[in-house]
């Protein structure tokens, strides 16, 4: 089993900066992939990024392109989302994601094995 903790989150200023973290217990987690999604009042879950096993390999959606970096240190079993320019509509609860089959990148969130509690990212404009 993996558990995941999700932090960083909070209130902030449209065009301000936040780094999630996504910290693993449980079992290492340097042979999973990992995401992050973001889920909205009465909006579906939607996907934000993904990193492969190794660190070398992301995918991002291209409302966050260029303005969200995702990585991850595996000798710390952690997982990051780092945020810039931050816009109104970025304001949701952030999740953080496993998913053990590592051969391609997943946006769908329902191929994931393991979810964290979620942080709240609240931005005002």
């Amino acid at each position: 089993q993996v558990q995941l903790v999700e932090s960083g989150g909070g209130l902030v200023q449209a065009g301000g900066s936040l780094r999630l973290a996504c910290a693993a217990s449980g079992r290492t987690v340097s042979y999973y992939n990992m995401g992050w999604f973001r889920q909205a009042p009465g909006k579906e879950r939607e996907f934000v990024a993904v990193i492969n096993y190794i660190g070398d390999s992301t995918y991002y959606a291209d409302s966050v392109k260029g303005r969200f970096t995702i990585s991850r240190d595996n000798a710390k079993n952690t997982l990051y989302l780092l945020i810039h320019s931050l816009k109104p509509e970025d304001t949701a609860r952030y999740y953080c994601a496993a998913r053990s089959n590592t051969a391609v990148l997943i946006t769908n969130p329902a191929l994931y094995n393991y979810w964290g509690q979620g942080t709240q990212v609240t931005v005002s404009s």
